[in-house]
């Protein structure tokens, strides 16, 4: 039976990415984003290959979460795997001088947000007792680094859920794992320096950094194991780097 799939912040970076390595895999999709007109353009190009469906809702708004995937057709309210892609980092402050606001969008988003979407979709999965939900972690959520605070540890919460949500969902057979990125050239930085493309490209020099096609071509390999495997928790950092602070640059 050919499986779907959900992912959310999937109109860039590996949200995109990984909705593309899906497509030419054969999978079905429903990619989930806040910028419609992004997710047209995708979904006309992905549907030469696959059946596609867009929901155009943010995260953070609980009741658009789950009025938007209640709202999914009969031919895609069968979700096999999830996807928990939707994610930012806003500012990169001292705590003494962060903005409630950066830290409030990061909550709300990197937690909060995976939260709501995780417990829309949870319903069926259990029912059916099968189902795979991979999370788009970080190695901030492995470590902290100076300036990082919030964002490190609203990334230590998405490990946190990751390692409670597979025990809780252990009864189930339902497979439950993350994916934890290093430094992935996409619009990440952009957004942490609040369009400040300059100093965003800066992190990315030197280097080469991972791609989100890396990061796709790992998380299509989890999905496709066979039921008995389950990837529950994997760093992938670019070999230049050795830790969120130490990378080898060319410079």
């Amino acid at each position: 039976m050919k499986k779907t799939a959900l992912i959310t912040g999937a109109s860039s970076g590996i949200g995109k990415a990984t909705a593309e390595k899906f497509a030419r895999e054969g999978l079905r999709l429903i990619l989930c984003g806040r910028r419609q007109d992004r997710l047209d353009e995708l979904s006309a190009e992905l549907g030469k290959n696959t059946e596609v469906h867009c929901l155009n809702f943010d995260v953070r708004d609980k009741e658009a979460v789950f009025l938007a995937i209640g709202s999914l057709p009969p031919e895609f309210s069968r979700i096999d795997i999830l996807v928990n892609n939707a994610g930012n980092a806003h500012g990169l402050d001292p705590i003494a001088e962060g903005s409630l606001e950066d830290w409030d969008a990061m909550l709300d988003i990197n937690v909060k947000g995976l939260l709501y979407v995780t417990k829309a979709v949870l319903p069926q999965m259990t029912e059916r007792k099968a189902g795979h939900i991979l999370h788009i972690g970080s190695t901030a959520g492995k470590e902290v680094y100076p300036n990082g605070n919030v964002y490190c540890a609203s990334k230590h919460a998405v490990d946190a859920i990751n390692q409670g949500m597979r025990m809780d969902l252990n009864a189930y057979g339902i497979r439950v794992g993350a994916i934890n990125p290093g430094l992935v050239e996409t619009e990440f930085s952009k957004v942490r320096f609040k369009g400040d493309e300059e100093r965003a490209g800066k992190v990315y020099q030197g280097y080469q950094p991972l791609l989100p096609e890396d990061i796709a071509d790992i998380l299509y390999f989890a999905v496709s194991r066979p039921p008995h495997v389950n990837i529950a928790d994997l760093v992938v950092m670019p070999t230049a780097q050795a830790s969120s602070t130490q990378v080898k640059k060319d410079l």
